[in-house]
């Protein structure tokens, strides 16, 4: 089991306390396993497991379990043999009606610490922000990146080395029960198309009650192929209307909107660099795995510029940066990332191959006037950095600790 100490780092100092701990993320993501890693860190605390109370919502057994009354009354009669503090774990709550009022009552009525996941976004708005006002952190649980599915992967081929790693990454991505399929393409494409229905039927379906799955999915299949490039709903409107589906930009939106709070897809805005603002039109957005894409559309080599792209900007989530497209006159910065008053800025190219592509990749940073870190990052193997811009190989990128 990957120790995951990205997250760990961050959750550790939650741990004991009154704050409710949400892990919410995709599907298959690794939510579970980072509840059963917060266990342990408890268990090296010296609490028991008999102090702990597990519940998986997705589990039938549990199905008398999924109204807040039931479950209220359940902890509450488990929780009595319990000497001590109580440690809840509930594994995808979002299945129990009503549950934000049954962990606001368990704050109040035990001494117990909480760790929730959900595998849908809408998890933290609306009634829990009002039940639990301000008494929750979260943490977003992301598939894995480059490093860790290294650890996995040579767990299963030792004496693979950096470069087949990331062309097998660059393939199947980074969901975690890959390795169980031994990496396995075909068995790897089988499990990523399942995963990918269940996403759809589970959390974008059934929870936001769409009955024109054909359309649902003509969108999805919009937004896969024009990842990493910027379009609006009214272009996906004009483009369904081309094709004998008329949809309005309201309802295109909806549809969008489901498939970011199913964490499918991630949203990223645009700044005007120049002017200082975020722009309101003509997002991008990206794929919460690259291994999905390509099993379920295909083409992530023929399009592996975009794909080295959705790469990095799931590694700059995973570390916590805010993240939005910088527009620059009539040309764009891939990533402008900000984390605790420090910022970076990142250009992603498949390879420098000739001198336009240079110029264009460290040109781009001409306009920018700040003594921040600028990065070009290629698969080039040799360093071409120039004018204070650093120029990385993306592998080295991935795996490096630190960047500034």
């Amino acid at each position: 089991m990957i120790k995951r100490e990205t997250y760990m780092k961050r959750i550790r100092p939650f741990i004991g306390n009154d704050l409710v701990k949400v892990l919410t993320g995709m599907r298959r993501s690794g939510k579970s396993v980072m509840l059963d890693l917060n266990k342990e860190e408890l268990v090296n605390m010296g609490v028991t497991q008999s102090q702990f109370i597990s519940i998986n919502f997705e589990n039938m057994r549990n199905a008398h379990l999924c109204t807040a009354t039931a479950l209220h009354e359940e902890i509450l009669l488990r929780a009595k043999a319990i000497e001590g503090k109580v440690y809840l774990f509930f594994d995808e709550i979002q299945e129990v009606k009503d549950w934000e009022k049954c962990i606001n009552s368990f704050r109040v009525e035990l001494d117990c610490d909480i760790y929730i996941t959900g595998s849908n976004a809408k998890l933290l708005s609306g009634e829990l922000a009002t039940y639990l006002a301000g008494r929750y952190v979260e943490f977003i649980v992301y598939p894995f990146s480059y490093a860790e599915f290294i650890d996995l992967y040579h767990t299963v081929y030792p004496d693979a080395d950096n470069r087949q790693c990331f062309n097998k990454y660059l393939t199947v991505g980074g969901m975690p029960y890959l390795s169980n399929l031994h990496y396995d393409d075909t068995a790897s494409q089988q499990y990523l198309r399942d995963l990918f229905n269940s996403v759809e039927l589970k959390d974008m379906v059934k929870r936001h009650h769409i009955r024109d799955v054909d359309m649902l999915e003509r969108i999805i299949a919009y937004i896969t192929s024009n990842f990493g490039t910027t379009f609006s709903s009214t272009a996906i409107s004009k483009y369904l209307k081309s094709e004998g589906r008329p949809i309005s930009p309201e309802t295109v939106l909806n549809y969008m909107k489901a498939c970011t709070d199913a964490f499918l897809f991630y949203q990223v805005k645009r700044q005007d660099l120049q002017g200082k603002k975020i722009l309101t039109v003509n997002e991008k957005y990206y794929v919460a795995d690259h291994g999905i894409r390509e099993a379920v559309f295909g083409g992530n080599m023929k399009d592996i510029n975009l794909v080295l792209e959705n790469i990095v900007y799931m590694e700059l989530l995973r570390r916590g940066y805010h993240v939005t497209v910088g527009k620059v006159g009539d040309r764009e910065i891939d990533f402008v990332c900000e984390k605790q008053g420090n910022k970076l800025y990142v250009q992603v190219v498949y390879l420098l191959a000739s001198e336009e592509t240079i110029q264009r990749e460290f040109g781009i940073y001409d306009r920018v006037r700040d003594n921040f870190p600028k990065y070009v990052l290629s698969l080039d193997e040799f360093d071409m950095s120039r004018d204070g811009i650093k120029h990385w190989n993306i592998r080295d990128f991935l795996l490096a600790k630190e960047w500034n």
